[in-house]
């Protein structure tokens, strides 16, 4: 893990992200709705925080990315690539997100979590606060977990 890299991501990392959203791999079947034409687009990246982890001895590859909202202290957005699950990329992107939201002056940060994405968020440190009902395209209900960072 010594070649990756946290970046911040610019505009020009949208096709990139978008198409790791849309092509991963936790959004099959019944959760296909969630990222079925989901955009990340130029906009949104320069608005927020949105951090990208590359590979840089592949040629800067995308492995992941998060997006944090700072004034609502909320993560928008987390996504790993299908292929480089299981190497700790997630972990490390969730450290770096917490060190973030602490700099930013945040006491915690709330995730409102993909059902199968709940007990990774449980195993790097949030805690389970409730859940959010289904509503609008959503038909499921999903996990509240929060990030405490005092």
């Amino acid at each position: 893990m010594s070649d990756i890299t946290i970046r911040r991501a610019t505009a020009d990392d949208s096709k990139r992200l978008t198409r790791l959203v849309r092509t991963s791999g936790a959004y099959r079947g019944d959760y296909a709705t969630m990222v079925e034409g989901y955009q990340v687009g130029g906009p949104y990246i320069e608005h927020h925080p949105v951090y990208v982890a590359v590979d840089d001895a592949d040629g800067g590859r995308v492995l992941g990315f998060y997006a944090l909202l700072v004034d609502e202290a909320e993560l928008d957005l987390a996504f790993v690539s299908d292929a480089a699950q299981g190497l700790g990329i997630g972990r490390l992107l969730m450290e770096h997100m917490t060190e973030r939201a602490r700099a930013a002056g945040l006491d915690s940060v709330r995730v409102v979590a993909h059902p199968p994405a709940e007990e990774f968020y449980l195993r790097t440190g949030a805690v389970r606060t409730g859940t959010v009902p289904a509503a609008g395209r959503i038909h499921w209900e999903r996990p509240e977990l929060r990030y405490d960072l005092a």
